[in-house]
């Protein structure tokens, strides 16, 4: 089972649709194929980069585009769901129990709420998924009705997570409207998200920086 075969897969799609559409229904951001994809793919850049072998940038991209399943369940606790889907997702398809065991581990800790990167493919998930802040997540059409979620996602214009050539650094650099948000509305929702990033750098053997506007904050 490769990365490319699981995004054809008809019921893998089907969860990732149905689960967005949850999402929508209770005001939640895009959650949906976009969104998935940038995750996997930036999981699979921040492995790459840092010299890890294909098959765990292959698990990672797959971590990736099922991390967010659990949201068919509920959004509470989605994390966890979204592991034992996973987990019976990937054993119908008969991949190996230690890579089954590897894309369940990272998809159950992927949440600031009770995730911990535990190892390099968790880390390396967490990093992508928080590191996903963009103006078209935001699906309210009217301005004037935004919450503070809509509003930091409007706000943000550009997004990008590098690791520097020396590979000692991650930083994640925005560049934020501050018509339609703060930096501190920025800290106010997403404080939590970047202290678990700090954290899945380390385990990456790497430093996390955040600089919004130029102006390094972390």
């Amino acid at each position: 089972m490769t990365y490319e075969e699981l995004r054809q897969d008809p019921a893998i799609r089907t969860y990732i649709q149905k689960a967005d559409e949850s999402l929508r229904a209770l005001g939640f951001t895009e959650h949906s194929f976009a969104h998935v994809t940038k995750v996997s793919e930036t999981a699979g850049y921040i492995l790459e980069t840092l010299g890890f072998p294909p098959e765990q940038i292959e698990l990672v991209k797959i971590a990736g585009y099922l991390h967010d399943i659990g949201n068919l369940v509920n959004r509470v606790e989605h994390s966890q769901s979204g592991a034992v889907m996973a987990f019976r997702i990937l054993d119908r398809m008969e991949m190996e129990p230690a890579k089954i065991a590897t894309i369940v581990t990272a998809i159950g800790n992927h949440d600031e709420g009770t995730g911990v990167p535990v190892d390099a493919v968790s880390a390396a998930l967490i990093l992508a998924d928080k590191s996903d802040v963009r103006r078209s997540r935001v699906r309210n059409a009217d301005i004037a009705s935004f919450d503070i979620h809509d509003r930091v996602n409007y706000s943000v214009k550009e997004s990008q997570l590098r690791i520097n050539e020396a590979k000692t650094l991650v930083k994640l650099k925005l560049v934020i409207d501050t018509r339609y948000s703060s930096v501190m509305d920025y800290f106010e929702i997403f404080l939590e998200r970047m202290i678990l990033c700090r954290k899945a750098a380390e385990k990456l053997g790497l430093q996390f920086k955040l600089i919004i506007n130029e102006q390094p904050l972390i």
